[in-house]
């Protein structure tokens, strides 16, 4: 599923192609027609993300509700015909924005959305996020850290990979429960998604590893992964850690996959 990052920098790019114009919205495929019929032609005024929502702002108080989910894309190309199972088109006569396999996509009231955000924890990417409101429920809960930087209701738009990184980054065992993290401890984390995930949305993939652990300080092949960019732990297991050495660990924690190194992380 897409990090935060991800959406973050989509809203970008749908907001410089479109923002302040009069796309042509469609439902190619069928299942939007309705929706698309009453925002087609009407001014598009931001495109938004709050962790892993997309938010399409139409003149007329109309929102267009977008989880990407498992599956889901959301391309801009120039402007070509759909092709395949489109949900979703915005376009006009140099692009195309084309919507497959969304776990949502539906027109929302400002007042549905002001409601839906409501569920969420802060967004690191956002400059109105409050990083207290998320350490209000870790500090009342026994879950592991690893498993509430997870829980969108806590924290929004941080997924497996940052996850893991900004734990190893801060050298905290991932199981640590959240009512025995330190107040410190949470500050640390939060600063490090602040600077980690808009150099996400800038480069639009995951780089984490400091000055002297990248290929080039330490003399060693760069990563090659489909997920991209340069990690100390995720995805690593069974490799050597880049700082001490020791053998990168993996196991399953709330279904997903989990990513630390034993020795680096022993602070709780």
């Amino acid at each position: 599923m897409p990090e935060g990052h991800t959406l973050h920098r989509l809203a970008d790019d749908l907001s410089t192609a479109f923002a302040g114009t009069s796309p042509r919205v469609s439902s190619p495929q069928g299942r939007m027609s309705e929706a698309a019929a009453l925002v087609d032609g009407t001014e598009l005024e931001s495109a938004s993300a709050h962790g892993k929502h997309l938010f399409l702002d139409f003149a007329g108080d109309r929102v267009i509700h977008v989880h990407l989910g498992l599956i889901g894309k959301f391309t801009l190309t120039p402007f070509a015909p759909p092709t395949g199972q489109v949900r979703l088109r915005l376009a006009n006569d140099e692009t195309a924005a084309d919507l497959r396999g969304p776990q949502l996509c539906a027109l929302r009231t400002p007042a549905e959305v002001s409601a839906q955000v409501a569920k969420l924890g802060p967004d690191p990417l956002r400059t109105d996020a409050d990083p207290e409101l998320a350490w209000r429920k870790i500090q009342r809960s026994g879950k592991p850290i690893a498993a509430l930087l997870m829980d969108q209701s806590v924290l929004s738009g941080v997924g497996n990979v940052y996850r893991a990184e900004v734990l190893f980054r801060n050298r905290l065992s991932p199981m640590t429960p959240g009512n025995q993290l330190r107040r410190q401890s949470w500050r640390a984390i939060w600063s490090d998604l602040v600077e980690l995930m808009p150099i996400g949305v800038r480069d639009n993939r995951i780089d984490t590893v400091r000055d002297e652990h990248t290929p080039e300080a330490m003399g060693r092949p760069p990563r090659r992964d489909d997920h991209g960019g340069e990690v100390y732990v995720y995805r690593r297991n069974g490799m050597d850690c880049l700082v001490c050495g020791r053998e990168v660990r993996t196991q399953l924690l709330e279904g997903r996959n989990l990513f630390w190194c034993a020795t680096c992380q022993r602070r709780r």
